[in-house]
């Protein structure tokens, strides 16, 4: 089943990715695999979340905002990708959580970007984790996530990116007048 048909069918419809807050970029390709930057939670047209879980947060809402940063990475995905069908396995998630020093379930916090992984992209999106407790995140928010993709080497056939790649090699190639031309001139 086509990834975007998921997200239909699970009525998810993703928001533009998120630029970047310094100087750095949203992904690094490296061969086949994607180096995601750090995403936090929040809705477009919703005041940033901040705080900590533990204290102004419970684990439920770091729950819901964990889930609201993967689908901020899904969207940095569809954006690196255009097809998140060339998406072959979520390798890594990091989970960072900006809680009280006692507080001690941020896998239980961090399972709002995992599950939703795991029901979008199916066994594709199960994952080796770690879910860290630290003592500030920027802007303090409740939550951030950095994750690591395994692609598909080449764009889904298809898909409009194979379509540009197949488009480009075809003007690479000689026209039959170029090679007539090319042959009398020897």
């Amino acid at each position: 089943m086509k990834t975007e048909r998921r997200l239909k069918q699970l009525g998810i419809e993703l928001t533009k990715a998120t630029s970047p807050m310094a100087n750095y970029v949203n992904a690094v390709r490296v061969g086949t695999l994607v180096f995601f930057a750090g995403k936090g939670p929040g809705l477009p047209g919703h005041p940033l979340p901040v705080g900590k879980v533990g204290r102004e947060f419970t684990k439920e809402q770091g729950y819901e905002f964990a889930r609201q940063t993967g689908l901020s990475l899904i969207a940095a995905m569809k954006t690196e990708l255009g097809d998140l069908d060339r998406v072959k396995r979520i390798v890594k998630v990091l989970g960072m959580v900006n809680a009280v020093p006692d507080f001690g379930e941020h896998p239980e916090v961090i399972n709002g970007c995992s599950d939703l992984f795991v029901t979008v992209f199916g066994d594709r999106g199960r994952h080796a984790r770690s879910a860290v407790g630290v003592g500030s995140l920027p802007r303090g928010i409740p939550v951030e996530i950095e994750i690591v993709v395994e692609v598909n080497a080449a764009p889904a056939r298809g898909s409009r990116a194979a379509a540009v790649r197949k488009s480009a090699s075809r003007a690479k190639r000689p026209s039959p007048k170029q090679k007539s031309a090319k042959a009398k001139r020897r």
